[in-house]
């Protein structure tokens, strides 16, 4: 039983490595800008809502 249990240990650390290795190919997030800045600014003014009547 031991045994078993170090091969799907050993399957699972295979796994993890692949996983790891193939994230590490693309680009850092940090290293990306977007497109969308200045989202959660401060508006000039307080927003109104209405209900809409009819």
């Amino acid at each position: 039983m031991s045994d078993n249990n170090e091969d799907m240990k050993a399957k699972f650390r295979e796994a993890l490595a692949k996983k790891n290795a193939q994230s590490r190919t693309g680009e850092a997030h940090e290293d990306a800008r977007g497109a969308v800045t200045g989202t959660h600014d401060v508006a000039g003014h307080k927003r109104e809502f209405r209900r809409k009547s009819g």
